[in-house]
């Protein structure tokens, strides 16, 4: 049992080393989804507040990201939220695939399932919590972007066979 402990142990230690590198890509200002889409500062807020630790090529880290395996946690979050959408390259996003994004934030506002609950762990990120006032807020904001030109490709591709 001792001797399971030290390998457990070393193993934890070792695993410290293995570290995954930190995002913090150049950002082009000018193509922030803040800077195109000037929202009212209380949107704004919220908006780096509670949207772009993870959405961002920019996020903030807090101390435990020096922790594995939590950054290794932390980092695989951060680059599948940023496949969905990164609100720092909003402005060269085209199209229906921008429509998308702002369709499925005002979904996500709706259902209320941003910020992920994980965020909250351990009492981290309180100024994040969005009440309903400001989860509508969100939603507004977020359908006030939509032109519905993802509604009209998603119909052209299920006409088409490409998707269910």
């Amino acid at each position: 049992m001792k001797k399971a402990l030290y390998i457990l142990l070393a193993i934890i230690i070792i695993a410290q080393f293995i570290r995954p590198s930190r995002i913090a890509e150049p950002v082009d200002p000018a193509m922030d989804m803040i800077a195109v889409t000037k929202p009212d500062a209380e949107v704004a807020q919220m908006l780096r507040t509670s949207c772009y630790d993870c959405h961002s090529g920019q996020p903030r880290y807090p101390w435990y990201f020096a922790i594995t395996p939590v950054n290794w946690w932390m980092n695989d979050h951060i680059e599948e939220a940023r496949e969905h959408f990164d609100a720092t390259t909003w402005g060269s996003v085209e199209g229906y695939a921008r429509d998308h994004q702002a369709k499925d934030g005002m979904e996500e506002m709706d259902k209320k399932e941003m910020p992920i609950s994980e965020y909250f762990y351990l009492g981290r990120h309180a100024e994040a919590k969005l009440t309903e006032a400001q989860y509508s807020k969100l939603s507004a904001y977020f359908e006030s972007l939509r032109d519905g030109s993802w509604d009209i490709e998603k119909a052209r591709r299920k006409a088409a066979g490409e998707i269910k």
